[in-house]
């Protein structure tokens, strides 16, 4: 099993940015890919970011696309998430995720952090 803990959210305002962090233990030997999900109110769960843990490539949804970096540190089991330029419409519950090699779906979900952005 892992365990995954998120921290960084808070209250920003708009054009403002944010580091989430994700601090992942257990069996993080079995991680493959790490990343983060995000709920906004009123809406399904929608991807944002994802990182192969050993390669460290990483995928972005086009809603963060050239304003968000996904990072990780291997040494400490920790997953980071700048956000830059951030809109009201990036107010949401945002969940770290982890899933083993090979899976399609992710296992491990986190409690979620909430982000919210005034205008």
């Amino acid at each position: 099993q892992v365990q995954l803990v998120e921290s960084g959210g808070g209250l920003v305002q708009a054009g403002g940015s944010l580091r989430l962090s994700c601090t992942a233990s257990g069996r993080t030997s079995s991680i493959g890919t790490m990343g983060w999900f995000r709920q906004a109110p009123g809406k399904e769960r929608e991807f944002v970011a994802s990182i192969a843990w050993l390669s460290s490539a990483a995928t972005y949804a086009n809603e963060v696309q050239g304003r968000s970096v996904i990072s990780r540190d291997r040494a400490k089991n920790i997953l980071y998430k700048q956000i830059d330029n951030l809109g009201p419409e990036d107010t949401a519950v945002y969940y770290c995720v982890a899933r083993t090699p090979g899976a399609e779906r992710y296992d491990y979900w986190g409690q979620g952090t909430q982000v919210t952005v005034s205008s």
